[in-house]
């Protein structure tokens, strides 16, 4: 394989901080990489260095054959003036330049122009490309070209500077964390996409999932060194985890050797000539190995919530909407102790404008909210932070509580809930202005969690969060003894944590489904497979009977007194199968099921609209002679 990118003893120091020194390591054209690393240890300046933003304080970064490099950073440079279309093809590429061309005369609708620009896409063989721009831009759901990017919210923004990366079609892709602000549709497109791509690909990414079926090599920098991984997420974490066994074993095979050479040490000061200098090294080098410390953070959360009482929280018939926009029709819910609900749904279905309901931040437009007097809330927001950067971190924990006191009378010092997240106390007195993104993060994770909430509520809790933490957090969430409700992205995350998911299909509808994210795409596919079949089913039909209705016209010209009867009677059971449709729908809806009986309802449901769709087709089928 040609090596395409290669850093050799790069090191870099932010300020005071050293984030790596001297790591070394090669990218190979058609690789597939993902780089992993805790929040801070430099994993965004490492992009930045080979994507030549920044430049390292020493070492070397060889470029193979001016190769061109795509990168999508976390936090985007865009023209503000451009509009979307130009934005997208601010290129030297000829053929994205008549491309550009192109679609701004069909925005204006200049026939003399398009006619132009079209003949000379003929003669560039374009169109391929055009519409696999047309492609990247709908499954982006980017949309208005003429807009200006300075109008676009931070997750279109996000989006359109994803596009214009992808759309250029570079040798090298560098991706910073490219799942945060898509919803799981585009996630999905967005996997389907990279996996078939023959460009070579570098990414940071937290989406386990995603990580998991795209990547063919894992980096792991830990500690100032780099280990690489030949394989998915799957098998590193399982070579992850001998690696550390290794360690582990050779810590404590030193750490006994090391006692014995203490005392020999101790024993005989005197005697120690140049024969027993390898003795002394040797001692030395044992100290230095038996003090490693293995750092596999593996945590236990023991923060117990306050007392919860029978009545939780429970949404009567809520409705909610904005000018143009229906988010919420006649929801109803009643939450139960201990219960753990995933929130699913595209963007601006109302996710978050739920979040906030629950939360009395929003009123419901009718319909609502009660909440136990026992409830306090802990909400994790996508724009929650408000830290002042010249602010110390325990301060600012502090500033919230100094000790979470729990119902046996124990106590959990701010400082110990920093350590537990990871911030050891050495570092606690820093100024939060040192700390990283998804440090940043983290701290905001721990200022929700000091106010010792019984009812947690998160939105999108795993953005900018590294893969350690988020084990972490879940090991947490799963022994939480309160209620969960989470809206997030990463499947994985959904997967491992909730029960069941509220799903907002737009237009005000809101479901309650019984399982986890897999479960419920597996029933959206399974369901749609069916619906495919069923159309072509219909399809077929209709052409048999169109096909038998023209050679048996002459034969044929009323309905028999049997099939009179049947079609008289095929009204009446359709309209009775609609009624049990419509009644069981608003009972799925009603938040008044468990999940064995959502489970069975959803089964019955699917059954009876297949029974429809076959009575309604023979009514269509006799209808003909009538």
């Amino acid at each position: 394989m040609k090596p395409y990118l290669q850093g050799e003893n790069l090191s870099k120091r932010w300020g005071e901080l050293m984030l790596f020194e001297n790591i070394s390591f090669t990218v190979f054209e058609g690789q597939k990489v993902a780089l992993i690393a805790k929040n801070g240890a430099g994993k965004s300046t490492l992009l930045d260095l080979l994507a030549e933003k920044e430049s390292p304080d020493s070492g070397k970064i060889t470029k193979t054959n001016n190769i061109e490099i795509g990168y999508f950073e976390q936090n985007p440079v865009l023209n503000p003036k451009n509009t979307v279309l130009e934005e997208i093809f601010e290129t030297e590429n000829i053929k994205l330049k008549t491309i550009k061309a192109f679609e701004l005369a069909v925005s204006q609708n200049n026939q003399e122009k398009i006619t132009e620009v079209s003949a000379k896409m003929d003669v560039l063989n374009a169109w391929d490309i055009e519409y696999e721009i047309k492609q990247i831009l709908t499954q982006l759901k980017i949309n208005t070209l003429e807009q200006e990017v300075a109008e676009l919210s931070g997750g279109q923004q996000k989006r359109l500077a994803l596009a214009k990366v992808l759309i250029n079609k570079p040798d090298l892709l560098i991706l910073d964390e490219p799942t945060n602000h898509l919803d799981l549709e585009m996630i999905e497109w967005l996997e389907a996409y990279l996996s078939k791509t023959k460009s070579t690909l570098l990414m940071v990414t937290h989406d386990r999932y995603f990580l998991d079926r795209i990547c063919n090599e894992i980096i792991e920098m830990e500690d100032n060194q780099i280990y690489r991984f030949t394989g998915n997420y799957s098998y590193f974490l399982a070579k992850r985890s001998e690696r550390i066994e290794i360690q582990q074993a050779s810590v404590s095979k030193a750490k006994n050797l090391l006692r014995t050479e203490l005392e020999w040490m101790r024993r005989m000061p005197k005697a120690r000539s140049t024969k027993a200098k390898y003795r002394v090294d040797s001692f030395s080098s044992l100290k230095e190995k038996a003090s490693q410390k293995i750092n596999n953070d593996a945590i236990i959360l023991n923060v117990k919530s306050s007392r919860l009482g029978k009545k939780i929280v429970e949404l009567n018939n809520i409705s909610k909407s904005f000018p143009g926009v229906n988010l919420i029709e006649n929801f109803s819910y009643k939450f139960s102790r201990l219960e753990k609900v995933g929130i699913v749904g595209k963007n601006g279905t109302g996710k978050s404008t739920f979040l906030n309901l629950i939360t009395e931040i929003l009123n419901p437009d009718s319909g609502t909210i009660e909440i136990g007097q026992t409830i306090k809330f802990g909400y994790y927001r996508q724009e929650g932070m408000t830290f002042d950067p010249h602010e110390k971190m325990i301060d600012a924990i502090n500033k919230i509580a100094e000790y979470i006191i729990f119902e046996d009378g124990s106590k959990m010092s701010s400082s110990q809930l920093l350590n537990y997240f990871l911030f050891p106390p050495e570092t606690q007195y820093n100024y939060i202005e040192k700390l990283s993104g998804g440090e940043k993060r983290r701290l905001y994770l721990c200022t929700v969690l000091m106010q010792n909430p019984n009812f947690l509520i998160l939105d999108e809790p795993t953005n900018d969060l590294d893969i350690m933490t988020l084990n972490v957090l879940e090991e947490y969430l799963k022994s939480f003894a309160g209620c969960v409700v989470v809206a997030s992205h990463d499947r994985f995350f959904m997967d491992k944590i909730v029960d069941h998911l509220f799903v907002f299909d737009g237009n005000g509808k809101v479901s309650d489904f019984p399982g986890n994210y897999t479960i419920y795409r597996n029933k959206m596919e399974e369901e749609k497979e069916k619906s495919q079949a069923r159309k072509k089913e219909i399809e077929r039909n209709q052409t048999i009977l169109q096909e038998k209705n023209t050679s048996d016209h002459q034969q044929k010209t009323k309905l028999s007194f049997n099939e009179k009867r049947e079609f008289a009677k095929l009204e009446t059971e359709i309209a009775d199968l609609e009624t049990k449709k419509t009644k069981l729908e608003e009972l799925l809806n009603s938040g008044t099921l468990t999940h064995e009986k959502l489970f069975s309802k959803s089964e019955e449901l699917g059954k009876i609209k297949t029974v429809i769709d076959e009575k309604e087709f023979r009514w269509l089928e006799l209808s003909e002679w009538l």
